[in-house]
């Protein structure tokens, strides 16, 4: 497992991933042309040596060039599809590692109160009539709602200044939030977005995870929005 903190070290790691990929594909290539040529080498002795009364079958010999085309097509097919996820992780890369620094919203309900401010964010999956938030304490003791009115379907942020219900300003530390969504009449689902802060990025064998501090850990691919 690697760790990219800048973009040097992810544009190193991109220089090599395009140069054994480049190899690869080389060597893909080379390997069916290969085949191609043994395969027209036998079938063209075999024609020049087959008896007279006895010739090859032309079924059969269509058969045969249908199979070494089929096979040509797959081993170029998947060096294609190699070159196309070498691309996509390399840019990967690069995003992943432009995101050190940056507050980006994911799934889950923590709210971190600093300098008397804290912000969070929720998914809809459809448009809602009324969004109201719930902010809980450590305990579990709801310390203010707010009501957030009707928004539309997809993502959006909110800030909280600190102050409870009663207008008192509460110490800083980690908080929670709920988020209930209703339509008319019914209840929308609507998921809770903590904002997290960037500090390290890391690539493992499933793609490159990003370091959020005390929200511990996520995957690239999780990111809901980027602040």
């Amino acid at each position: 497992m690697t760790t990219t903190n800048n973009v040097t070290n992810g544009s190193a790691a991109e220089i090599f991933a395009t140069l054994n990929g480049g190899a690869t594909a080389k060597k893909a290539a080379t390997a069916t042309d290969d085949m191609s040529t043994r395969f027209l080498t036998l079938l063209t002795a075999q024609m020049k040596n087959q008896d007279p009364l006895n010739p090859l079958d032309n079924a059969q010999v269509t058969s045969q060039l249908a199979q070494i085309n089929t096979v040509n097509g797959i081993e170029r097919l998947n060096a294609t599809l190699g070159k196309l996820l070498g691309a996509y992780d390399s840019s990967q890369a690069m995003q992943s590692s432009a995101l050190i620094g940056r507050a980006v919203l994911v799934a889950g309900d923590g709210l971190t109160l600093s300098g008397g401010l804290a912000a969070g964010g929720i998914k809809l999956d459809q448009a809602a009539d009324q969004v109201t938030i719930k902010i809980l304490s450590a305990s579990g003791k709801v310390v203010q709602s707010q009501n957030l009115g009707a928004r539309e379907a997809g993502n959006f942020s909110f800030t909280w200044d600190g102050k409870n219900d009663a207008g008192e300003q509460l110490a800083d530390g980690v908080y929670k939030f709920s988020v209930e969504a209703v339509s008319g009449d019914s209840k929308i689902d609507a998921t809770a977005l903590q904002l997290g802060m960037v500090s390290a990025v890391t690539r493992s064998g499933n793609g490159f995870v990003l370091d959020l501090g005390s929200y511990g850990s996520v995957k690239f691919d999780e990111v809901q929005q980027i602040l």
